[in-house]
């Protein structure tokens, strides 16, 4: 792997953090506490080509390989986690599975919105009763002549409230993950309802949704790929969401850090700045270590599906990695603030809250670790 990045990637970093710095940061706080991201930054992303990373122009997008991709989610989540959210799901997990498995007739209804953030999507997998075992999910869709008509709730979703579409994984079969197939769900459809959830440790920001389908009707071709083939479909999205989750990651941990050092330089105790301290530099350096270990395996995961080479295995270890070393920069750092640390007036306790949750969605810490098992074993631990 070739870790020199090109001018391109350079430039698109520069744009990243100037838009970073000048539309996310001063906002970031109010938005945490109002538990609302502003609307009008969905369009915003859309026409700096954040939201078109992956997609061709020919389907509205801006082009841009996996690399470009964690290097803009990085520098997006070092301002607000939850602004990378939007990015990851709607054109991570909805966007740019609709370009990998859709119909040509799929990608000219919902690209060219999502590239350009007039449209949102979101990725309705989990449900009450089944999160890491997606296999089992209950939502049905049945067959009625030409038509799907799906029942069933969604739990936990990003976009939930903002989306256009809704990919809703439906199961039309019999018991397991062999009888799953996807649909692309307009959100505007009679039965379809998104109730808020508000309250969270983290990620307040975005729309975090509870889904509701009654009896919604979509024609078969609003199917997504073969019948049956759903689940397939879904691992695949969340093989490259772990990619841009672990990317967000380093982006926390390296914003965590970058904090941390400014405020132990400008801290004073016993007459010297707190960096002077021998266990203060050891938190930062700790921290700083893991943020580049995170950042290494995260574009060994983006290398690898540039050059069309099998990376499940990589990007369970970098999301794994990455979004516990972030749990563990975000806390050092609030060490190195005390006391300041544990009010939101300073950005380090919001880290910590909105890493929290990387180690549980898009696959547990415990089920990436069990990914990599089986691996590393052939031996399945799910079985």
């Amino acid at each position: 792997m070739d870790l020199r990045i090109s001018d391109e990637h350079e430039q698109l970093r520069e744009l990243a953090r100037r838009f970073t710095e000048e539309k996310i940061v001063p906002h970031a706080l109010e938005w945490d506490r109002a538990e609302a991201i502003d609307r009008a930054l969905v369009p915003a992303l859309g026409e700096v080509g954040f939201l078109g990373l992956g997609i061709d122009e020919a389907h509205g997008g801006s082009g841009g390989d996996n690399l470009a991709y964690c290097i803009v989610l990085e520098e997006i989540a070092r301002g607000d986690s939850s602004v990378r959210g939007i990015i990851s799901v709607s054109l991570g997990l909805v966007g740019k599975t609709i370009f990998k498995h859709g119909t040509e007739e799929q990608k000219q209804r919902w690209l060219p919105g999502i590239c350009a953030g007039t449209a949102v999507g979101c990725f309705g997998l989990t449900e009450p009763g089944t999160g890491s075992d997606a296999g089992s999910l209950i939502t049905r869709a049945q067959r009625d002549g030409d038509d799907w008509i799906i029942t069933g709730t969604k739990i936990f979703i990003t976009n939930g409230t903002w989306a256009d579409v809704a990919l809703v994984f439906a199961r039309t079969g019999g018991p397991g993950p062999r009888g799953i197939t996807a649909f692309l769900v307009p959100t505007d459809s009679a039965g379809f309802q998104a109730h808020e959830i508000r309250g969270k440790l983290g990620m307040r920001g975005q729309a975090t949704a509870e889904l509701v389908l009654d009896g919604v009707r979509v024609p078969d071709s609003a199917r997504l790929g073969e019948e049956g083939g759903g689940f397939r479909l879904a691992m695949s999205a969340l093989d490259l969401g772990r990619m841009s989750v672990a990317a967000g990651c380093v982006g926390a941990a390296r914003g965590a850090l970058e904090a941390s050092v400014e405020h132990a330089k400008q801290r004073e105790q016993f007459g010297k700045p707190i960096a002077g301290f021998q266990l203060v530099q050891e938190l930062l350096a700790d921290t700083a270590v893991e943020t580049d270990a995170a950042r290494l395996l995260t574009w060994r995961v983006a290398d690898l599906a540039d050059r069309g080479e099998p990376f499940r295995t990589e990007a369970s270890m970098a999301k794994l990695f990455a979004s516990e070393a972030a749990v563990r920069a975000a806390n050092n750092a609030i060490q190195v603030f005390g006391g300041y640390g544990y009010v939101d007036e300073y950005p380090v306790g919001k880290y910590l809250r909105d890493t929290r949750v990387t180690t549980l969605y898009e696959g547990t810490s415990q089920i990436q670790k069990l990914l990599i098992g089986r691996a590393l074993t052939g031996i399945n631990a799910f079985a």
